[in-house]
């Protein structure tokens, strides 16, 4: 497998789960929104990315 395309797609998933604590926090009224910006803002920028990479990186067998 390519490096790229797997560390592509450990950076999706960490985007993921970033987006997804962000949203659960604000769901619940959390109290701390500047630290919810930042995770939200890292977890679009690893996800933004991870898909780049996955979808720019070509397969060579």
């Amino acid at each position: 497998m390519n490096v790229k395309r797997v560390f592509g797609t450990v950076l999706t998933i960490l985007g993921i789960i970033g987006m997804i604590y962000t949203g659960y926090e604000l769901i619940n009224k959390s109290e701390s929104y500047t630290q919810l910006i930042v995770i939200g803002a890292i977890g679009l920028i690893f996800f933004f990315a991870g898909i780049g990479l996955v979808k720019n990186t070509k397969d060579e067998a």
